[in-house]
């Protein structure tokens, strides 16, 4: 097999350093570039990052000794590689501008980043619920005047605890939806070492991502219509996210009343069965189950369950009937395995597969 050259833009950072440990030895891509900020410009990557290394696992040493490029300096950078992932630290704005400019010079991007989330022909998915939406990528390219450039991302990382979880119901129309969500400290790039703060605390609020967590998965439900994704009109949904003592891991607490009440047994039955196209292609990081759930009391618990099928599954537990809404249920998945690089990959490994590269 040909594996197509990636690069990794924002590579020093904790989900640049997850994409490494995702990426070697994968069985499609190699990673050939690896760029970030100009000041680490020039330096291997292990001096670049330093004393920096997030990961649990060491640094893989086939990219320590690789030298890091400027990710301004995209024609160098595209010079090496056939596409590229973007986790860059940067204002919203110049993310933008620089995904954009990525794409405008013929090299694909996989967006780990928000900025694109809510452009209308950019596609935001998770690769198990709506990749009939890659479709607008045929619109984007004709925006952007390219003929192999694009852009696509994935959501936030929260909402892949509960979407999940919620895909296989809406056969049911659920009308209103509670979830508050319980984050991971990675999901803000830190680590208890760099936030001791968080050690014994709780912290009741996350900017900006109630906002993301009640609209975007209208978004992951929504129609391409006229080369753009539109948005869902229903159900309501509203949230509460708050920050937790965990080191990986976003928990949801969701509660649900439907148009159409479904049994527990229906339910049930829906999750178990419910699989999309990376499992049908078996993708080396599609997980074998997509969702997964256990019958315990106290399950899932993000110690026990984050890692399942290499971080890359979503758990639910405790589905039990309301006394206000329908039912509720408590969901988990690994916020920068799923929610962040894992989801990336996927992304690119399906787009791979469906031919977007060539």
């Amino acid at each position: 097999m040909n594996k197509k050259r990636v690069g990794i833009v924002g590579a020093t950072g904790m989900v640049g350093q997850r994409f490494l440990t995702l990426l070697e030895n994968h069985p499609y891509f190699e990673v050939t570039a690896l760029a970030a900020s100009a000041r680490s410009a020039g330096k291997t990557y292990k001096e670049a990052v330093g004393e920096r290394w997030k990961m649990t696992t060491p640094m893989p040493e086939a990219f320590a000794d690789m030298m890091v490029m400027d990710a301004a300096e995209i024609e160098k950078v595209g010079a090496l590689v056939d596409f590229v992932f973007c986790a860059v630290d940067m204002k919203k704005d110049e993310v933008k501008a620089l995904e954009e400019a990525y794409a405008k010079a013929e090299i694909p991007v996989v967006s780990n980043n928000s900025a694109h989330r809510w452009t209308p022909d950019v596609p935001m998915v998770i690769p198990e619920i709506n990749n009939a939406h890659y479709e607008v990528i045929e619109a984007q390219k004709k925006r952007l005047g390219t003929k192999r450039g694009f852009i696509a991302v994935k959501p936030n990382c929260s909402i892949q605890s509960y979407v999940p979880a919620l895909t296989p119901l809406l056969k049911y129309k659920p009308t209103m939806i509670v979830a508050t969500t319980y984050q991971a400290i990675s999901g803000a790039g830190k680590t208890f070492k760099d936030w001791p703060e968080m050690v014994d605390n709780i912290i009741p609020y996350i900017g900006g991502e109630e906002e993301k967590s009640e609209q975007e998965p209208l978004r992951v439900w929504g129609t391409v219509e006229n080369g753009e994704i539109v948005k869902a009109d229903a159900p309501v949904i509203t949230t509460q996210c708050i920050r937790v003592p965990v080191s990986d891991g976003h928990t949801a607490a969701v509660f649900v009343k439907f148009e159409t009440k479904p049994t527990k047994e229906e339910i049930l039955d829906a999750w178990k069965n419910f699989e999309g196209l990376p499992q049908k292609l078996a993708l080396p990081h599609a997980p074998e189950q997509f969702i997964t759930y256990f019958e315990e009391d106290n399950r899932p618990q993000a110690k026990l369950d984050r890692d399942i099928y290499g971080g890359m599954g979503v758990t639910i537990g405790r589905l039990r009937e309301d006394v206000l809404f329908d039912y509720k249920f408590v969901c988990l998945s690994h916020n920068t395995l799923r929610g962040a690089a894992g989801g990336a990959v996927l992304n690119a490994e399906l787009l791979y597969k469906l031919g977007y590269f060539d």
